[in-house]
């Protein structure tokens, strides 16, 4: 039976003995199903543990809250690719796409000193409950920069919602809005729009005005907590 039909499960297994005519008892049977080896792993729910509400306020600091999230596309060819967008509450200002095929906790990590060589060390970083980002890996580069992680509540996205309301820019201004051959053409587009985002594109949140221009950052890498003096 199991040849015939490899996806049943014991029960869907038993159920067809049973209408067959065998009177079989169900732990006799699921003894030799289990000899047999037929038992099929079960794929079991991630557990994410419980989180607090996370308050979505943003201070006019920089580097005072950086956001984390991911975005998924696809080539012409049907090839997947995925983004990790970071972003400066305090001016809204997008620090990064990072585009790749896969991006686990290791290559985020590398991002993140990346970042950190230009703009400074960020004192907390808002992200959701992502493998990547609840990774031991993620966490204790956090905890070795003194970065404190905030994560949102699971199914809260509400909760990052300056990162989504830019995740929703970037979709509808580059990644549905071109036809991709290739993750070079990805990332030349992405890199052109992120400087436009950044340096020309107003902001009905900021007063109509870019990023960069509500809040510039000073030449040298900024201090986690830093406030722009107005």
């Amino acid at each position: 039976m199991v040849e015939e039909h490899p996806r049943w499960g014991f029960w869907k297994c038993y159920d067809r003995l049973r209408l067959l005519g065998h009177r079989w008892n169900h732990k006799r049977v699921y003894r030799v199903y289990c000899e047999l080896k037929l038992n099929v792993p079960r794929r079991a729910k991630r557990r994410i543990p419980q989180r607090l509400r996370q308050p979505l306020a943003a201070p006019a600091v920089l580097n005072g809250t950086w956001a984390l999230d991911f975005m998924h596309d696809a080539l012409y060819g049907g090839r997947r690719f995925r983004t990790l967008n970071v972003l400066d509450e305090g001016n809204r200002q997008g620090l990064a796409i990072e585009v790749g095929t896969s991006i686990p906790s290791t290559r985020v990590v590398r991002v993140m000193e990346q970042l950190i060589e230009v703009y400074g060390r960020p004192a907390a970083i808002r992200v959701d409950n992502g493998p990547e980002l609840t990774a031991q890996t993620f966490v204790d580069w956090c905890a070795r920069h003194t970065t404190e992680v905030r994560y949102i509540q699971p199914g809260k996205p509400d909760q990052n919602a300056y990162i989504e309301r830019f995740n929703r820019s970037y979709r509808e201004e580059v990644l549905s809005a071109y036809v991709f051959e290739s993750l070079e053409q990805v990332r030349a587009l992405t890199d052109e729009w992120l400087q436009t985002y950044n340096e020309e594109r107003p902001h009905d949140s900021l007063g109509r005005v870019p990023p960069l221009t509500f809040m510039p950052r000073p030449n040298r890498p900024v201090e986690s907590g830093y406030r722009v003096s107005t």
